[in-house]
């Protein structure tokens, strides 16, 4: 059975729903139509008849879904009527494209955050606040050991990695989702040497160039043909790699983790790697109950991530909040937060029988 909650949404096993539109956000089974907050495949899947998205997100969907999609992009701000509702896209800071989508009807607004995050890391359009009545948050980082670096400072310790790796004969490889974490470890790194990129962050360059977003200079090599090139360079790579050939082909390779999992330290000791840089693409704690806060939201509904914990503080300071359970969280910050992809449904913050 279908939760309803008091506002403009119905959280439904296919997705997050709004009944007066008649439209869905980031669904994860095929509906007539899908507003969609940005292009990781966790919220943006295959199978709907019709996508709303992003200028930006709209190449990114082509490569990653089908060129034979349907889609509608919009500017951030840009304002529609979806039947009975007004919807507009607006920066969500967590990769380039990222959106928020508000939705207003008769005076009462929602907010879908989708991912987000509130540092500007000068990729991304920046994370716009927006006043609500509800509002739908993530909680990946919702604990509160995770909080990041300035900018300046975490891609500094990048750069000084790949220094001290040069002074030792070492080759510097990166592990970086290929859609936004990528991209960020190639601007911190950018004017250090020739930047070396698997294809599949090629991919994703090109959709990202084709709508203006800047890229720096790259080359994309042939792992297995070009060693001696390789041997003492910078290669960024996406996290699947880590166990592959790819891998054990590049000569004397140091491997380091760009993923807010690298704030505790036992993640970077189960991954095997030689380092870990807390770089996240979500907002840590301090930033979430920032961005809440700031809502003035009357309803928070908390999805994937540290649910149980976050949506059980904002309770005991005193923001309404329950927990909305979703199939998001496959990208590599945030799959080892989920234990299990289950149907969405609200359940009370209370209810001391809800684990994740």
């Amino acid at each position: 059975m279908n939760s309803v909650t008091p506002g403009l949404l119905k959280f439904t096993p296919q997705g997050i729903y709004c009944p007066a539109g008649d439209f869905y956000i980031d669904p994860w089974r095929p509906v007539p139509k899908a507003i969609i907050t940005h292009g990781h495949a966790d919220h943006a899947r295959w199978g709907m008849k019709q996508y709303l998205c992003h200028r930006v997100t709209e190449p990114v969907l082509y490569s990653r879904i089908s060129p034979d999609i349907s889609v509608q992009a919009l500017e951030y701000g840009e304002k529609i009527k979806i039947n009975e509702v007004f919807v507009s896209l607006h920066p969500a800071g967590h990769i380039p494209g990222s959106a928020q989508v508000r939705i207003e009807h008769k005076g009462y607004i929602s907010v879908i955050s989708g991912d987000y995050k509130v540092q500007d890391d000068g990729l991304s359009t920046a994370f716009e606040l927006i006043k609500c009545h509800e509002f739908v948050t993530e909680s990946t980082f919702g604990l509160p050991i995770y909080h990041w670096d300035r900018i300046p400072d975490s891609n500094a310790k990048l750069r000084d990695w790949v220094k001290h790796n040069q002074n030792i004969g070492k080759t510097s490889v990166f592990l970086g989702y290929s859609l936004g974490k990528a991209q960020r470890i190639m601007a911190a790194l950018e004017g250090l040497d020739t930047l070396h990129v698997h294809y599949s962050i090629d991919r994703i360059n090109k959709a990202l160039q084709s709508v203006g977003v800047p890229i720096p200079d790259y080359e994309v090599p042939n792992f297995f043909e070009d060693k001696k090139k390789l041997d003492g360079k910078i290669i960024i790579l996406p996290p699947a790699l880590l166990e592959s050939n790819i891998i054990k082909k590049i000569p004397n390779a140091a491997i380091g983790i760009c993923s807010g999992w690298m704030q505790v330290r036992g993640s970077r000791r189960w991954r095997s790697a030689d380092a870990g840089f807390a770089i996240s693409d979500h907002a840590d704690w301090n930033g979430l109950l920032w961005a809440i806060k700031e809502t003035g939201a009357e309803k928070v509904h908390v999805t994937h991530g540290q649910t149980a914990v976050f949506s059980r503080y904002l309770n005991e300071i005193g923001i309404n909040a329950d927990i909305i359970h979703t199939e998001f969280g496959s990208d590599e910050e945030t799959s080892t937060a989920e234990s299990s992809d289950t149907p969405l449904q609200t359940e009370a913050s209370s209810n001391p029988e809800n684990k994740e």
